[in-house]
């Protein structure tokens, strides 16, 4: 049974930094791309970054974001930098297992002074 549960969200001041945490269960994550992607209210679900071979970013966060995994682990990390009011979101970590998309529960990212 694929699981991921996101954690390290909370509120962090403008140019701030954060660490996200996924815990992935139910598979292998050094066997499957990862990603990340955020969501606020009223809006779609807005990708992130992805990891694979090479890492990919959303232009919003390139040079601020980095995600990364620790597979001994199945952990996936998305470290946050330089944070600003826009990037208040739910934060998720997602894959795709089996033809179908997983995503867990989410964590809450709020930037404000």
């Amino acid at each position: 049974q694929v699981q991921l549960v996101e954690s390290g969200g909370g509120l962090v001041q403008p140019g701030g930094s954060l660490r996200l945490s996924c815990a992935a269960s139910g598979f292998a994550t050094n066997e499957y791309i990862m990603r990340w992607a955020r969501q606020v209210p009223g809006k779609g679900r807005e990708w992130v970054a992805t990891s694979d071979s090479d890492n990919m970013y959303a232009d919003a966060v390139k040079g601020r974001f980095i995600i990364w995994r620790d597979d001994r682990k199945n952990m996936v990390y998305l470290e946050m930098k330089r944070l600003s009011p826009e990037d208040t979101a739910v934060y998720y970590c997602g894959t795709t297992y089996g033809g179908s998309d997983f995503w867990g529960q989410g964590t809450q990212v709020i930037v404000s002074s």
